[in-house]
């Protein structure tokens, strides 16, 4: 009896022992996976794509050695002419069309005292010129003071016969700022370009004019920026929100954002900058950004009232909560994404056959499928997928639940998470079946929230709500201009010059300050655009 006790309790530890190895193995798997998951969040690349190098090494792109990294001595220099006609290209070869620049003729000559003959002694004349090289010269930007000057007209018969003088006036323009002796079109164009679309701090501008013998404070540049977006800019703003909640495809997303002196809020808290754009079914790219100090799907919700169709997310469950007439499209680059971080961490010898390498195929048949739909017509390229990648989405889903059973995707591995995040979007990532206008990513709007990521960096903050708001309209007024191939700088100077002197309360007077309305003189020449 003591024996069978004594075998019977062996067996009991025994199996508990074997439970603890088990639990213990699957520990050890997630602490290592976790680690090197973390080590190459920090020192690994951050690029989605394969880069390699000619010995077939990863290059690590670097911050501080672009040119080097990007220099190509075999690649010839580009040359200044005037297309007049066109003609396709020649190869490695860069033509750069120049012909809308004043052109400065160095008319090299010799000095009078060696214009003589060699042979007879008799002076030399100038019987040709050849152009040897035509340079691209700069003249660094400079600063002037514009006086504005009324001149008064009077009658001089009525001076002379009359006892009253009528006078008339010339008609002087609006000032950009109302009350400010010195802010111009100009000037507050090319300081909020500075700031939004090359990312340049008013403290670093401000520092730059005093180099320039300017005393400008930051303080003051902020104001002035506050001003022309609430007064000029925001109607414009309110214009195109409407031309976008009118599309049926559109794209969001939102990025943190940190505001210093915001009520009941401490100075080290979250606020958010929401993005909002329009899809590839329009010819009129709209970009807004929206200020707001949570996270809060009330948010979303509030700023696409009047919207039906489609919008493209991630997987944040705010813009699941929307009115029923919004239909989320789910994004297939952030499913992607989980497998490629994974796959970044996992062992060469277990690469090949790993849970990661097989979703990273799965989303990457996809998207090699709607390269392929590219050129055709929405109705087209919706019989195509339902007919070519839906049954791959199929596969990948019955996939993804089955590699759930895997000891590598238990419920707190990363790979888990990855496989239940994929399952979890099933009907949002499949709604993109639904309409051929809708896209496989939400990598449209992830590309259009980057420069606001950018100037983050380098302002790092902002000072006040009105600020933060400010800057949204701002950025949204620059880069609905780039999507429209418009430059930034023209465009605002455009703005500042003409909304001062018009109605901006009249629907069609602000038509006539939007993107594509613009004036010939703001838009990028098309050799420009190409070379972007």
């Amino acid at each position: 009896m003591e024996v069978a006790t004594k075998k019977a309790d062996l067996a009991q530890e025994n199996e508990l022992l074997k439970t603890q190895v088990s639990d213990l193995n699957i520990q050890v798997l997630l602490l290592t996976e976790q680690v090197a998951i973390l080590t190459n969040r920090i020192f690994g690349r951050k690029s989605e794509q394969k880069l390699v190098c000619s010995d077939n090494q990863y290059e690590q792109l670097m911050l501080f050695n672009e040119a080097e990294f990007v220099s190509d001595i075999t690649l010839p220099e580009p040359e200044i002419e005037e297309i007049a006609y066109k003609r396709k290209k020649p190869k490695g070869k860069r033509d750069i069309d120049f012909s809308g620049l004043p052109v400065e003729k160095v008319i090299h000559e010799l000095p009078e005292t060696e214009r003589v003959c060699p042979d007879c002694g008799e002076p030399l004349h100038a019987c040709g010129h050849d152009v040897l090289r035509r340079e691209l010269a700069i003249i660094p930007q400079q600063y002037k003071v514009t006086e504005h000057v009324q001149t008064a007209y009077s009658c001089r018969h009525c001076e002379q016969n009359n006892i009253e003088t009528p006078m008339k006036k010339a008609q002087v323009p609006a000032p950009v700022i109302k009350g400010s002796g010195i802010a111009s079109p100009s000037l507050v164009a090319h300081i909020a370009n500075q700031k939004y679309c090359l990312s340049l701090p008013l403290y670093r501008q401000e520092q730059e004019l005093k180099r320039c013998d300017i005393n400008l404070s930051r303080q003051t540049m902020a104001n002035w920026l506050i001003y022309v977006s609430e007064r000029w800019l925001s109607p414009i703003y309110q214009t195109l929100k409407n031309q976008l909640l009118a599309s049926q495809i559109l794209h969001a997303d939102e990025t943190p954002v940190q505001v210093l002196k915001e009520e009941g809020k401490k100075a080290d808290s979250k606020s958010y900058m929401w993005l909002y754009r329009t899809g590839c079914d329009t010819t009129m790219p709209i970009v807004l950004y929206d200020y707001q100090p949570n996270r809060k799907h009330e948010n979303a919700k509030l700023f696409l009232t009047g919207h039906s169709g489609y919008i493209h997310s991630d997987g944040y469950e705010a813009y699941h909560n929307l009115p029923p007439d919004i239909t989320p499209v789910g994004c297939w680059a952030h499913v992607r994404r989980k497998f490629v971080e994974l796959l970044k961490s996992t062992p060469d010898y277990n690469k090949q056959d790993s849970i990661p390498m097989h979703g990273k195929v799965y989303c990457d048949a996809l998207f090699a499928l709607e390269h392929e739909y590219g050129k055709m017509s929405f109705d087209d390229r919706k019989k195509a997928r339902n007919k070519k990648s839906k049954p791959i989405m199929a596969e990948f889903f019955e996939w993804a639940k089955a590699s759930q059973n895997s000891i590598y995707a238990t419920a707190r591995s990363a790979t888990g998470k990855a496989l239940a995040y994929a399952l979890g979007q099933r009907t949002y990532l499949e709604n993109v079946l639904k309409d051929g206008r809708t896209e496989l990513s939400n990598n449209r709007a992830e590309r259009s929230i980057k420069p606001f990521v950018i100037g983050r960096k380098n302002w790092l903050f902002a000072n006040t709500e009105r600020g933060a708001t400010a800057s949204g309209v701002i950025y949204s007024i620059i880069e609905t201009a780039k999507e429209n191939n418009i430059k930034p700088y023209d465009y605002l100077k455009f703005i500042f010059e003409t909304a001062p002197n018009i109605d901006m309360n009249n629907p069609v007077a602000l038509q006539t300050l939007l993107p594509w309305n613009a004036p010939n003189s703001c838009r990028m020449s098309i050799q420009t655009q190409m070379t972007i």
